[in-house]
């Protein structure tokens, strides 16, 4: 069975949507036809003139790092990066790229981080604030007209809830109002209170649609002054963000910890280094894959002995330590993130199966490769 490119992005979207990219990022298709016939896939972390060298013709690069981040206004083969398009496009090679989306996303970048260091997840570090995309209208009609407002505001996009549609709530009340001079009331007189028996509808919508409804609504309402309330709906806390706070099998001293996250990952220049006491106690991680100094004072604040992330920068690893008692693990920036390269693979080899073969580049792509250690003469 033969895999368009299409079908492909189609699985990233669903498990990195783009929708969760920061707004300065850039993600998603860099070059390629949708409709060509995908053969294969090759996931990296950056899109590099070796890794490139890597995907066979008419293959797909799934690269986490953007190849083209910031705007550029030429592609010329001339240029480092415009040489790599023109090589992916005259072999029929397209390139991918999930950055941001894949960070946040659940399961993640950070998630994949864990995983390779033997960590259970527990929560988000820092969520994504949840769009407010829907609202909760409440009508108040007289009961022999709430069947025709229903189907009114039904019509207008009200009353989906996930796979079923029509979905309404109501109960009967009593409605009072008194009609002042200039009123034109469909029941009752001017000067006199009137007591009817409504029902009160609540439906919900999605925010776009909230003049379609409020039209619908007022045409089949038979009141000149319909009583409605619309909320705007706050949506429960999402699993998706940046970082995540996991659990050791067994607490583990400080020392011990560092040791199983060198173990886990691929030896880099960087290396791994710490800053925390080595006999201190660790059963509770906060991790982040990549720059993650962003996220220190989430990290302090979430009750973890340990954060590990990639980048840390002298400063504002020195504030952390003068007041919080969280021990830091400082990773080279490629490292923390090389274990998503094998969670994405994952993802599209139980989507396509054999149709499809996916590998995981192990080129190391860190920009450091020439390390002094204490002790060496290099």
């Amino acid at each position: 069975m033969s895999v368009r490119l299409a079908d492909v992005i189609e699985v990233l979207d669903q498990v990195y949507p783009p929708r969760l990219a920061e707004s300065w990022d850039s993600v998603g298709l860099v070059c390629g036809d949708p409709a060509d016939v995908v053969d294969s896939v090759t996931v990296a972390v950056d899109a590099t003139a070796a890794v490139v060298e890597e995907v066979p013709a008419n293959g797909l690069l799934l690269a986490h790092h953007p190849l083209l981040l910031r705007g550029v206004d030429t592609v010329a083969a001339s240029t480092p990066k415009g040489a790599l398009v023109h090589r992916l496009i005259r072999s029929g090679r397209s390139l991918f790229t999930a950055h941001t989306n894949a960070d946040s996303a659940s399961p993640g970048v950070s998630d994949a981080l864990a995983q390779a260091l033997g960590l259970t997840v527990e929560a988000v570090l820092d969520r994504l604030p949840a769009a407010t995309d829907l609202d909760k209208w409440v009508i108040y009609v007289p009961c022999e007209h709430a069947d025709a407002v229903r189907a009114a505001v039904f019509d207008a996009g009200a009353g989906n809830i996930g796979d079923y549609s029509h979905c309404s709530w109501s109960v009967t009340g009593t409605g009072q109002f008194l009609p002042l001079d200039g009123a034109s009331p469909a029941i009752g007189s001017i000067g006199t209170v009137e007591r009817v028996a409504e029902d009160r509808v609540e439906v919900v919508a999605p925010a776009r649609a909230r003049a379609a409804v409020l039209a619908a609504m007022r045409v089949a309402h038979p009141y000149e002054e319909p009583a409605f309330d619309i909320f705007a709906l706050i949506p429960p806390p999402a699993d998706v963000g940046l970082g995540r706070i996991a659990t050791l099998p067994h607490p583990e001293p400080l020392r011990d910890f560092v040791s199983r996250v060198g173990a886990a990952l691929p030896a880099t220049s960087w290396g791994v280094r710490a800053a925390g006491d080595p006999a201190l106690l660790v059963s509770r991680v906060a991790v982040c894959g990549g720059a993650g100094d962003s996220l220190l004072g989430a990290a302090a604040a979430a009750g973890v002995q340990a954060y590990v992330t990639a980048d840390l920068r002298h400063h504002p690893a020195d504030e952390h330590c003068r007041s919080s008692a969280v021990a830091l693990i400082d990773l080279a920036h490629w490292a923390s993130e090389f274990p998503w390269c094998g969670q994405a693979a994952g993802v599209l080899r139980s989507h396509f199966g054999a149709s499809l073969p996916v590998r995981v580049s192990t080129l190391r792509t860190d920009p450091w490769n020439v390390a002094t250690r204490p002790g060496d003469g290099t």
